[in-house]
């Protein structure tokens, strides 16, 4: 039996990220709760917050002692997507390679199917 591909990678360093948010926001068993909405200059964007729980159809990514929430609706745009942290000169920030996306805006936060 051929193992089963996660319906959404999160590399290392999206990781340590998630752990220093959790810390940041005195919320150490939190999780990232990653969605999909209608918004930016693509006409849809991601949008992460942090969650105490989640929800009854989320489909939940573990990976280490992280956990990533998704609903349903967001990963049919996200399946096979990866999700990693990647530093800059203005601190960095969270970056998805989405493989459903026909284009990205320059800004990497706003995509259309």
């Amino acid at each position: 039996m051929a193992p089963q591909q996660l319906p959404l990678t999160v590399t290392d360093s999206a990781v340590r990220r998630i752990r220093v948010l959790r810390q940041k926001e005195n919320q150490p068993a939190a999780s990232l709760r990653l969605r999909i909405i209608a918004g930016g200059c693509s006409g849809m964007q991601y949008r992460m917050d942090l969650a105490d729980a989640a929800r009854p159809t989320d489909i939940v990514v573990a990976e280490q002692d992280v956990k990533v929430f998704v609903d349903p609706k967001s990963l049919t745009y996200l399946q096979g997507s990866k999700l990693e942290w990647e530093e800059d000169l203005f601190g960095g920030q969270f970056k998805i390679t989405n493989p459903n996306a026909k284009h990205s805006c320059s800004c990497g936060l706003s995509f259309t199917i």
